[in-house]
């Protein structure tokens, strides 16, 4: 089977299209699929359209791409090309957070938050044990994040005047392709269709209310504003990620490594994720479950996002983004 991944795409004129990626070249997929006599394929005008009936898209695009060739004009790099949310647009945004040992260990430590007069070694041993019990006897933790903050991989990220510590967070991105209600985690692959890239942009000192701290965090505005999740740039489907506990991730701000973990660091994995958020709501396909950010974003070294700044994120075989950071009066 011929790897391929799905995005969204437009060349000049501005009119976008879903694009069959193949070793990082972009054809129309509703012109290849016309030229080689598959309706279904050519009439599907979205990721999303394919989403919604992901079994039998799968299998067309499994026969579509293994019988293209990638050396005619009709295939595109996609740097000629404007690249659009791969799921343009996602139903339903859920994020799981603190899911990262290493980043919930950091976070402990760098904001002494736990048991008082511990030092920063009996801060981190703590924190450690207080992980071991939630993964033996706790559950995920999720929210949702509006679909109006997805942007394109390469989209400029406009940070708002809201905030004066705009945060990073790379995090793996499952892409559901059945919808389901109160799924089981031993089947809860079942209902992924693949997997893409987000970045989970957050107003740090927006997220506690300190005008009413009893509602405690307000991930409204810590995390819904425009731009505050690029996502892509491809839709790669799950044949493809062999094991997606076990991928390399990458973050850089203007050259600086900030985020360098795999996603084996998770406490909770996909199919836990999974069963706990499908409890209390119905997944549907085309909906997105950011998973979780690794170690090292700014609140660890007290460095945000300012004017100027580039982010490239990466996560090993779903591609690469790259944001500049401009000013509230750029957007």
């Amino acid at each position: 089977m011929k790897p391929y991944s799905l995005g969204t795409f437009s060349a000049r004129d501005g009119v976008r299209f879903v694009g069959l990626v193949i070793n990082d070249r972009v054809a129309s997929l509703a012109r290849l699929a016309t030229r080689h006599g598959d309706s279904m394929l050519a009439g599907a005008p979205t990721v999303l359209g394919l989403l919604e009936n992901w079994d039998a898209s799968r299998q067309a695009l499994e026969r579509l791409a293994g019988s293209v060739s990638t050396q005619n004009g009709e295939w595109h790099e996609v740097s000629d090309l404007h690249t659009h949310p791969a799921i343009d647009l996602p139903r339903q945004i859920f994020c799981t957070g603190a899911n990262y040992r290493k980043h919930v260990v950091d976070l402990t430590v760098d904001s002494k938050v736990g048991p008082e007069g511990m030092d920063d070694a009996q801060l981190r041993q703590w924190a450690e044990s207080m992980l071991d019990e939630r993964v033996a006897h706790g559950e995920p933790y999720a929210f949702t994040k509006p679909v109006s903050a997805v942007s394109g991989a390469f989209d400029p990220l406009v940070l708002p005047g809201t905030t004066t510590q705009p945060d990073w967070e790379l995090e793996l991105a499952v892409v559901i392709g059945r919808g389901g209600y109160q799924i089981s985690r031993d089947n809860a692959l079942d209902y992924v269709a693949g997997y893409t890239i987000v970045n989970d942009i957050s107003a740090r000192d927006l997220i506690p209310r300190t005008d009413y701290k009893m509602l405690g965090t307000d991930w409204l505005r810590s995390k819904g504003q425009p731009g505050f999740l690029p996502l892509g740039p491809y839709f790669v489907p799950r044949a493809f990620v062999p094991d997606p506990h076990r991928l390399k991730m990458r973050l850089t701000v203007s050259g600086r490594v900030m985020q360098d973990e795999t996603t084996a660091d998770m406490l909770f994995g996909i199919e836990r994720q999974i069963e706990y958020i499908s409890r209390y709501a119905r997944l549907m396909p085309g909906d997105i479950i950011c998973t979780g950010s690794p170690a090292g974003n700014g609140t660890h070294y007290n460095r945000f996002l300012r004017e100027g700044d580039v982010m490239e994120a990466e996560i090993e075989g779903l591609g690469r983004q790259r944001q500049v950071c401009t000013g509230p009066g750029n957007g």
